[in-house]
């Protein structure tokens, strides 16, 4: 594979990545508002990030003269960021309801 065709290719993956990040964090973020929910809350703004990531990574090296190593550094931070907060996400309700079980089974029977 040349430069132009990997290039083709990196631009490709990092619009879909663009555009599956941005509607997964819209509909994320309705599902939070309908429920309230904190856990669907963080997972809204860990997919954010990502998608933040992607388009700040692409941004810097193609219009900022950023080189490509810094701009996949900025992206991998906003990576592992969100990454970070979606997990977080994971535990939301189980850190604000201790004493109710994860399978959701009635304890007391």
């Amino acid at each position: 594979m040349n430069l132009h065709e990997t290039t083709v290719v990196l631009v490709a993956a990092k619009t879909a990545t663009l555009a599956f990040g941005s509607a997964l964090t819209y509909l994320s973020y309705s599902a939070f508002r309908r429920t309230d929910s904190r856990a669907l809350r963080a997972l809204t703004i860990g997919i954010a990030l990502l998608t933040l990531g992607v388009l700040l990574g692409g941004v810097l090296h193609q219009f900022a003269d950023i080189t490509l190593e810094a701009s996949v550094s900025v992206q991998s931070v906003f990576t592992a960021v969100g990454f970070a907060v979606m997990t977080y996400s994971l535990f939301v309700d189980i850190i604000d309801e201790p004493d109710r079980t994860r399978s959701g089974a009635r304890t007391g029977d």
